[in-house]
């Protein structure tokens, strides 16, 4: 369409009957031959954005799509909202421009001074929660727009501006054809990404600008995959509303406008928190919370339990000590005269060949175990996507009390969310599993242990052999029956945590085969 003219667009030049001064280039939109220009309005004395539509006028195709182009923002300029920049005038051949000018068509908005996106995103990503108040304003635009049967075609990074205010704004209006309401959906979540990650997850993006790379099953890569510190919700927010496949994909704005106003809601009480001296949660697997930190928890978690055991052991120690004692009195009682019984009750409340009332009650013999087995390896199980801090899972299995893995924090408990999320462990050779010990874990959580025969296999092929529910401290959980093999879960059904703060941490993991 028209490449031949493209080298005439240079600053200087005059479009539109001789009306607009071409002053700067803002980028192009190939997938429309669209070319986005800052110009000097002659007869108001005031800057303007130009989009225009480069095409042979002898292209019986590229005129139909450039007519289709101005018709819509001929609809568009009928709308107000601070998100857009207002369409002031819409130029068509024998229209304001003749065929000599190399021009199909002109759309003239008002210009939105701040900042590029593009040069916004070049030199480092930004903060998710202003990146997250930056699309909640091009997101209400979006959402009034479609109330109204518009598609406003923002899903190319340069026809977007960062107003002096911090709100990102549509400078360039003029929908391609074949847009539709889905791509402006599509758009806002690629418009987070690229915030979040500096990477462009749509086709059709500049040169300037990183593609989103992509896994080996052909989905976009999360932005938390990419930058560690961006909340889950966030991440996962953009990756469901740019993804057309699945159940879990987000369809409307409204949709992205109500997850946005959590996160806003968030970060307002962080931030609250922030100002009045608290300490909010920090760190990988936080997402917007104003709890303690949950490394600062966990420490006073195991000093407590450190301290309790120490009072134990002093008085076990004790008891011991007393015991020594009257066995001592008894053996000299022995030698010298009658046996003196100290602790025996009265002869008639104590029934023949019963151990001494004051005794506690034996406990049920325990499963014989043998020494516990180090796995080779953990990873985080996540059937259903990625993340819950996969750099962390190692931690679980290093010996190490100061050392956690921890899932994300959800506002929702599972299987609302999803059905679970654990923790899979390999060992070089296959052991016979009698229990798993859980140090360090988070009260309330509810765990199975599931024997599999692959590292990554699907839920349903997964067999439940144990369960149980975490406490303070250490939890021991039993399997019903010593499972031979090489591969394990330790699969939460159930976080702790409450309030929309839903997070479970585990210390260690201890293997016990059977004795």
């Amino acid at each position: 369409m028209g490449k031949a003219q493209v080298g005439s667009l240079a600053p200087g030049r005059v479009v539109g009957d001789g009306r607009y001064r071409l002053l700067a280039q803002f980028g192009v939109d190939e997938r429309g031959d669209a070319h986005l220009w800052r110009a000097r309005d002659g007869q108001l004395k005031r800057d303007v954005a130009l989009t225009l539509l480069v095409g042979d006028p002898a292209d019986p195709e590229a005129a139909r799509l450039a007519r289709r182009t101005l018709e819509r923002a001929t609809h568009a300029s009928k709308f107000g909202h601070g998100g857009v920049a207002r369409v002031l005038d819409v130029l068509a051949l024998g229209s304001g421009i003749t065929s000599s000018e190399g021009l199909l068509g002109v759309v003239v908005a008002e210009w939105t001074k701040g900042s590029d996106l593009v040069d916004l995103v070049a030199q480092r990503p930004v903060a998710p929660a202003a990146a997250a108040r930056m699309v909640q304003a091009l997101a209400e635009a979006v959402e009034q727009a479609h109330q109204n049967g518009l598609v406003l075609g923002l899903d190319h990074p340069q026809r977007l501006r960062l107003t002096p205010s911090g709100a990102l704004k549509l400078a360039f209006p003029g929908p391609l054809p074949e847009a539709t309401l889905r791509d402006d959906v599509k758009a806002l979540g690629a418009v987070l990404y690229l915030l979040l990650t500096g990477r462009w997850a749509l086709p059709g993006g500049p040169p300037a600008i990183a593609a989103a790379p992509m896994s080996p099953q052909g989905r976009i890569v999360p932005p938390r995959q990419l930058v560690p510190t961006v909340p889950a919700d966030l991440s996962s927010l953009a990756v469901r509303t740019i993804e057309d496949g699945g159940n879990g994909g987000i369809r409307t704005s409204a949709a992205i406008l109500r997850m946005l106003d959590q996160v806003a809601e968030e970060e307002e009480r962080t931030q609250l928190i922030k100002a009045v001296g608290g300490d909010p949660a920090e760190g990988e697997g936080t997402v917007w919370t104003t709890k303690k930190p949950v490394k600062d928890v966990a420490r006073r978690r195991k000093l407590a339990l450190g301290v309790t055991v120490l009072v134990v052991a002093t008085v076990v120690i004790l008891a011991w000590g007393g015991l020594m004692l009257i066995n001592v009195f008894q053996g000299d009682s022995k030698a010298s005269g009658p046996t003196i019984n100290v602790a025996a009750p009265p002869a008639s409340s104590q029934p023949a060949g019963q151990p001494p009332a004051s005794s506690a009650p034996a406990p049920p013999p325990s499963p014989a175990v043998g020494a516990a087995v180090k796995p080779q390896a953990a990873a985080v199980y996540n059937p259903e996507g990625k993340g819950d801090n996969t750099a962390r899972a190692k931690y679980a299995i290093d010996g190490k009390p100061e050392t956690q893995w921890r899932t994300e924090q959800y506002k929702q408990q599972f299987p609302a969310i999803k059905p679970g999320v654990g923790l899979v462990v390999t060992f070089k050779d296959p052991i016979n599993l009698s229990q798993v010990q859980v140090s360090g874990g988070t009260a309330g959580t509810k765990v199975e242990i599931r024997s599999a025969t692959e590292k990554n296999p699907d839920l349903a092929d997964t067999k439940v052999v144990g369960n149980g529910d975490l406490k303070d401290g250490d939890t021991t959980i039993p399997l019903a029956q010593p499972t031979q093999g090489e591969y394990f879960i330790v699969w939460i059904t159930q976080l702790g945590g409450t309030d929309g703060e839903f997070q479970t941490e585990i210390a260690d993991l201890t293997f016990l085969p059977a004795g």
